[in-house]
């Protein structure tokens, strides 16, 4: 049962949502009876619907409003997560078992180097046995921090290079890890009232190999965010690279998954594959005409965002593109969608 204290802050959460206008998918789907079914109910690792909900009560203006403190949250208060997570994804049934399909078939996107920048693909995986978050204690952090460590230094060949914890830091390295774009901040407010960033920095790290094309952030939203890029076009490299880095790492760490959602993360709108394929392109014809390139994107389920992620401006003409759906397909269909998407746009500049 959750104690009176977490009870009456619930009650509290819950009437200033349903007194507001938001917009979020939490206000639409968390209905009176809802709530009341799943405010005592608790997982075993001692999260309530307070750790769920309390970043969409918080900031009303949040698009979908509830993040996973742990992954049994996902089965436990599957009430309010199931509906909200179908309508997102539009995906109700049961996510099909991992696939990276034929990682050689993906080629050069871009051979000419006209229009693709840099092509990046990247997951997201928690550690099986911990929870997420709002519930890890500062010695699990350290702990994951620990093995994740230990792990990626034992990484070989192309994979091979360094981690660089967080906490203490030196200036120098910090620097050099900003004017690389691999550095993470501490979360923006959605993740603060989530309770995602607590004992900020402590057990929070990077790592990244030698030729700076892979790349770990440990402990920043989720428990694990790997991640494979480099200049240019060559999708095939970028894939290849990240499929082997999963594999290298789950022989030596297991990851929380479910029968019917797939790999889980704490925050269900990056469930399933995990998977974001993205490639910052230049298309200043297309871009001319945003509702052609908007169209395009929408028919192979692509995302069009700003050059420095979503809510930004494109810089130059240059977007940044990447799958949608990463619910109810395979790793190789996600990244197919993009590849494919990519390829079509392509055509239509230089059409123009």
């Amino acid at each position: 049962m959750v104690d009176a204290a977490t009870l009456e802050k619930l009650e509290a959460a819950y009437a200033k949502l349903a007194g507001s206008d938001s917009k979020s998918l939490l206000k639409k789907h968390l209905s009176k009876a809802i709530f009341d079914n799943l405010k005592n109910k608790k997982t075993t690792f001692g999260s309530s619907l307070l750790d769920c909900i309390q970043s969409g009560c918080e900031n009303l203006d949040s698009g979908f409003g509830i993040y996973a403190p742990d992954a049994e949250a996902y089965s436990v208060f599957a009430e309010i997560f199931d509906p909200m997570i179908a309508d997102y994804h539009g995906f109700k049934g049961v996510h099909p078992p991992r696939d990276f399909g034929d990682v050689d078939s993906f080629t050069n996107i871009d051979p000419t180097n006209e229009f693709v920048v840099s092509t990046r693909v990247r997951c997201g995986r928690s550690m099986d046995g911990y929870p997420f978050n709002p519930c890890l204690t500062e010695a699990q952090y350290k702990e994951m921090e620990q093995k994740v460590s230990t792990t990626l230094s034992g990484l070989e060949g192309e994979l091979k290079g360094k981690f660089y914890p967080l906490t203490g830091m030196e200036k120098a390295v910090q620097q050099q890890l900003i004017d690389d774009h691999f550095l993470f901040k501490e979360g923006d407010r959605f993740l603060q009232t989530a309770n995602a960033c607590r004992y900020w920095p402590s057990g929070r790290g990077i790592y990244h190999n030698d030729n700076k094309t892979f790349l770990v952030w440990c402990n920043e939203e989720d428990h694990l965010r790997i991640i494979s890029m480099q200049m240019g076009g060559d999708l095939g490299q970028v894939y290849k690279r990240l499929v082997t880095a999963v594999n290298e790492i789950e022989k030596r760490i297991p990851f929380s998954h479910h029968d019917r959602l797939g790999f889980l993360t704490f925050c269900p709108t990056n469930l399933g594959t995990t998977i974001r394929a993205s490639v910052h392109i230049k298309v200043p014809k297309l871009a001319k005409d945003y509702s052609k390139l908007e169209e395009v994107a929408g028919k192979y389920n692509l995302q069009v965002r700003g050059t420095t992620g979503e809510h930004t401006e494109a810089v130059g003409g240059i977007y940044d593109i990447s799958n949608k759906r990463r619910l109810g397909l395979t790793e190789y269909q996600a990244v197919k969608e993009m590849y494919d998407g990519i390829a079509e746009l392509i055509k239509i500049e230089k059409s123009l």
